[in-house]
Parts: structure tokens; sequence; C-alpha cells
């Protein structure tokens, strides 16, 4: 039954279009709740302005579908025609036109709902049996004799574990324990590849990894016999599955994971000699990394900024609608939407000025640190003939050559006597 209230006065005998879309645009939106809506899609179409206009359609239908910009641009996949999807949409109208459509708020591949509510399950589950609590780690040895790698001989990720491996300890021995790593026999062959390398014990670590995929496709790591079979494990596990910012369970129940394959041939060896050398960085190499990280931070707080924006005023432009439909007072209410619009820009360019200030406070204390504006105030570096710094006398000897590096310049010494 439609609201009387959306049609107030007189019933009209002539409507005009804008009207009645108006209307029914009103009416849609106020009757139909955020669903989801399962459906095929085609005639997909990506704008330069960054919007997605496509159908979803079954057997039976077929509804059009809008996707904005600052919607899908949190999306890691890109959808294609054919694809079956999950969406959740706003049922609206398009006014300028006429046309029933959907306006989609999130989109999903079809079935992975269903996987990630599995995912979720299994972990709540085998952490609450304190299978990835830090006492059931066991530690990477430093040095390991002989690393065993568990993964498809087939893939990039094998090659690039390897391919690490020999730049890092060329004569260090690798095991390859030959598994699939996706599909139905992927489950059980990886389980027996752990067991066989439990069985010959010729190991220090073992490495299983393989490369990125869609949830589907990384899922044989998120079967509870897999994980068990990690958590069994004698030997140290290290996964590196997929990229940064996939997780599975198998990543939670190993020792240690890795963002990548390539992390994880980089943990498997040496980390202490690895840590020592990451830390020797120059002072002015790691004032530079600390300024590109600010301006980072920098541009990160202003596309929130941006993001947080955009977020209100669609929020304003929904209640001006919602306003509009049940008549309020609108020149009030007009009057308060500018004036809560105005303080919010003011407040935003507040923030982003005290921001702007601390980030040059910043910049000017990083510039003070500089090693050369220590030699500005008169000290210098010296170096030995070998190019070393001096930092004690036990470093050279009598009749020794240094280098004097100054402010501007530098010269060459020699040692007619040292205090050791």
């Amino acid at each position: 039954m439609i609201d009387n209230d959306l049609f107030p006065g007189p019933r009209k005998v002539l409507w005009r279009v804008d009207e009645l879309n108006r209307n029914v645009r009103t009416i849609l939106e106020q009757t139909f709740p955020l669903l989801w809506v399962g459906g095929e899609i085609s005639n997909l179409k990506c704008y330069p302005s960054g919007h997605w206009y496509f159908s979803l359609k079954d057997n039976n239908a077929q509804v059009r579908c809008v996707m904005f910009r600052h919607k899908n641009m949190y999306l890691d996949w890109i959808p294609q025609d054919g694809v079956q999807v999950e969406a959740q949409a706003l049922v609206t109208l398009y006014e300028a036109r006429g046309e029933f459509q959907l306006t989609i708020e999130q989109l999903r591949r079809a079935g992975t709902g269903v996987l990630f509510e599995a995912f979720e399950r299994l972990k709540a589950r085998l952490q609450q049996e304190g299978l990835f609590s830090p006492g059931h780690k066991l530690p990477i040895p430093p040095y390991p004799r002989q690393i065993g790698v568990i993964t498809s001989p087939h893939t990039a990720a094998l090659k690039d574990v390897l391919t690490t491996l020999q730049q890092r300890l060329p004569s260090l021995p690798v095991i390859i324990y030959p598994a699939p790593v996706q599909g139905k026999e992927a489950t059980t062959a990886i389980v027996a590849a752990l067991q066989t390398a439990t069985q010959r014990n010729e190991c220090d670590v073992l490495i299983l990894c393989r490369g990125g995929g869609s949830i589907e496709d990384l899922w044989v790591f998120n079967e509870e016999v897999v994980a068990r079979a990690i958590a069994a494990c004698p030997i140290p596990v290290i996964t590196g599955i997929g990229h940064e910012t996939d997780f599975t369970i198998a990543d939670f129940v190993a020792d240690v994971r890795a963002p990548t394959p390539t992390g994880a041939a980089q943990l498997a060896r040496m980390q202490a000699i690895d840590l020592l050398t990451h830390r020797l960085i120059h002072p002015g190499e790691k004032i530079r990394h600390q300024l590109i990280h600010l301006s980072q931070l920098h541009n990160r707080l202003l596309r929130a900024w941006e993001r947080l924006l955009e977020i209100y005023t669609w929020r304003i432009e929904i209640l001006k609608q919602q306003m509009q439909s049940v008549k309020p007072a609108i020149n009030t209410r007009e009057k308060h939407l500018q004036e809560s619009a105005a303080r919010l820009q003011r407040a935003m360019m507040y923030r982003l000025e005290n921001l702007q200030t601390q980030l040059s406070r910043h910049q000017q204390h990083l510039t003070h640190l500089n090693p050369k504006a220590v030699l500005a105030r008169g000290y210098s570096i010296a170096y030995t003939a070998s190019g070393e710094i001096l930092q004690n006398s036990q470093q050279i000897h009598t009749g020794d050559n240094v280098r004097l590096v100054f402010a501007k310049g530098s010269a060459r010494a020699n040692i007619t006597e040292t205090n050791k």
C-alpha cells in the first residue's frame, strides 16, 4: 500500500515526470532495506570516472546496477562478465531516466560468504584449543643445516624460494617435498609431505608455500587436517602463502608466518646475522626513510579526510532526500545542514593545518639530526685507511694514515701516538 503521506494535499490530475520519479524513488528506498542479491554479471562497463555499470541476471530476469568509485576502489579483485557474485545493494530509481536500478554497496564472489563463515568457525575452534598460542610455537634455528620446501614443483613460488636461498647462502642444502597446493588431492598430499619430512628428520626447518590466488585457490590451507598436521610437526614450519594481505588457518598454526614465499625463504636462514646487517644503516639514509614515511603518512591522512568528507557529503544528501519525503521545515533544516557543513569544513581545515605544522616541526627536527649539520658545528669524522669509521684507538697504530672529513673538505693525517 502506498503511504498517503508521500502525496500530501488533494490528488493531482496531471503529474510532472520529475515529481512522479522522485516519489517512486522515495517509495522504493523506504520500502526495501539494504539487501543482498545474487546473480551473474553481464554488460560490465568501467568508465574513466571510476564508476562501474553492469547488470545482474539469472535465468528469468535481470536488473541494472551501478557501483560508484568510492565503493569499488576498496575491492581487491576486478569483476568480469559471466562471474557469479553476491551484491549488497540499495533498491532505488535513477530519476533522470526513470530506470529501476540497484546501487551496490559491497560486492563479493558467490560462495565466498559461506567460505568466510567456515574459516571463522574453524579459526575460533582451533584458537580455543590453544593451537595458535605462543607456547605451541617452535623456535626457528638461526643456522639451519638443511631446509625443506613443501610446494608444487611447477609453481613460481618454488622458483622464488630457491632463488632467494641461492642468493643468501648458496651452500645451504634444500630438500623439496613435492605436493600440489590446489585441488582435490592437495589436502592429502600436503599432510603426507609433512609426515614424510617428519619421518626422514633430515631438515632443521620446513617452508610451506604457494603463490597468490582467490580464497577458493588458497582453501587447502584452511582445511582442519592440514592445520593439525602443521601443529603436530616436530620440525619448525614457516608458511609463505599468497600475498601479504592473505591469511589462512595454516598461517595461524605455523611457527612463523611470512607475508610471501620469498619472505619465508628470508626468514629461514641466519636471522640473527640478517637482523644485524639490516641495522647497519647510514644515518642519512635513515633520515631519508623517515622523511619518506612522514610523507606517506601525510598523504594517507589527506586521503582519509577526503574519504570522510565524501561520506559526510553522501549522508547529508541522503538526509536531504529523507527530509523532502516527509516534508519537514525545509528552510530551517537546510540552514542547519549548511551550518554543520561549514563547521565540518572549518574543523577539517584546522586539523589539517595542525598536522602540517607538526610535519614541518618533525622535518626541522630531522634536519638538526643530519650528520652534516654536526660537522658544521666544528666536529669531524675520522676514517682508517680501509674506510672504516674510527671509534676507538685500538683500530689504529703509530704510523697509520687516517682521513679526516670536515663540513667542507677533508685532510689526511699520520698517527704519531696512540693512547689505548
